[in-house]
Order: structure tokens, then C-alpha cells, then sequence
């Protein structure tokens, strides 16, 4: 089984910036302490004997019951998975999301401090009668161990959208001109042409 590197999936997520044009007005991003929230697995795991363990592993959002808040749609966090017993238990250490509204969006990169928990309130996500896996469509939710403040990032893409907005004469200081002809080349005024000696 193959993993793509987190960097990977961060370039991924943070490559759709590039469609974004202008900074989201949110400038923080919060969740309080206690807050549920589904995400699901990007790649599938397996665990036994041998393989008991996984770092680094990727969730992104989706929908799950016994949720109490949700995080932006574009989102990635970095977790550890275990099993445990019959239980596989995940912690995460970071995530980087990109809120959007509109044609606005903002970054926001930081710790986040989350533990999965099982609808039965239990610490870990039991494993299944055979096996003991997750995969992409089993979602499950984590709850936050604290709260969070991940404070808006500089967005260099939309910087860079705003400037060719304005190149393109869509902004209200449009340094470029617009195109229209040389006036030494217009009809009423011809460019010279050379007279033969």
C-alpha cells in the first residue's frame, strides 16, 4: 500500500487558491472545545499485528452523524492512527483549510488539537467483525480537545488575481490602456513610407 506525502495533498488543496481571486473577509477561523466534527479517511488503512500503527495520515471533511459544527469543505488535517485493542484510535495534530465565499477565500494553517470518538461515546473507532480498517466513505467524528483560533493567512494568489483585475481593466486604477491604434498610424494620419532616391 502507497501513501502520497502530506506535501502532496497540501500542494493539492492549496493549488485551488489559484482560482481564488481576493481575501476572504473571515479572518479567523474558531471551533470551541468540545465541538464534533465528521471527517473520513483520504486513504484507506489497515491494521493487524504487523501494521499497527500509521503517522501522518490525512482526513478531510464530510458528513457524519452526532456532528455540532463543521469545517470549511476544502480542509486537510494530519492525524495519527492506532489500534488499540479493538479500537483504532486517532489523534490529529494540524490542519490547513480554505474558507471560501463567493469569489473570496482565505487560508488558515495551524494546530488542531481533535480525538476520534465512537458513536457510543467511547475513546476510538471500534474495528469491524473481521477486520479492522478505514477507508474513504466511512466517516467518523472527532471532538476537539480545545478550542481553536487559526488566524487567516496571506493569501499570494489573490494579491496576484487583484493585480491582473486591474491589468485587465477590471479594477478602478487600471495602470494598463486599453488597446486601440498609434496615432501617427491612424488612417487620417498614415505612417510615412519610404520614397525611393
Amino acid at each position: 500500500m502507497s501513501f502520497k506525502s502530506s506535501p502532496f495533498w497540501l500542494a493539492a488543496l492549496l493549488g485551488t487558491l489559484w482560482v481564488s481571486p481576493t481575501y476572504a473577509e473571515e479572518s479567523m477561523l474558531t471551533l470551541p472545545s468540545g465541538a464534533k466534527v465528521g471527517v473520513e479517511v483520504v486513504e484507506a488503512l489497515a491494521f493487524d499485528n504487523t501494521q499497527s500503527r500509521y503517522s501522518d495520515i490525512l482526513l478531510h471533511p464530510t458528513t457524519a452523524n452526532g456532528t455540532t459544527d463543521a469545517l470549511p469543505e476544502y480542509c486537510l488535517l494530519v492525524a495519527n492512527a492506532q489500534l488499540n485493542g479493538d479500537r483504532i484510535r486517532i489523534t490529529t495534530q494540524d490542519a490547513t483549510c480554505i474558507e471560501t465565499h463567493d469569489a473570496e477565500s482565505a487560508i488558515y494553517s495551524g494546530s488542531f488539537s481533535a480525538s476520534a470518538y465512537a458513536e457510543d461515546g467511547q475513546y476510538g473507532i471500534p474495528c469491524g467483525n473481521s477486520d479492522c480498517t478505514l477507508a474513504p466513505g466511512q466517516s467518523f467524528v472527532l471532538t476537539l480537545d480545545e478550542s481553536i483560533q487559526i488566524a487567516a493567512q496571506d493569501n499570494p494568489s489573490a494579491e496576484i488575481n487583484a493585480t491582473r483585475r486591474q491589468a485587465n481593466g477590471e479594477g478602478v486604477a487600471n495602470p494598463i490602456p486599453g488597446e486601440r491604434p498609434d496615432p501617427d498610424q491612424s488612417i487620417e494620419n498614415p505612417a510615412p513610407t519610404e520614397q525611393p532616391n
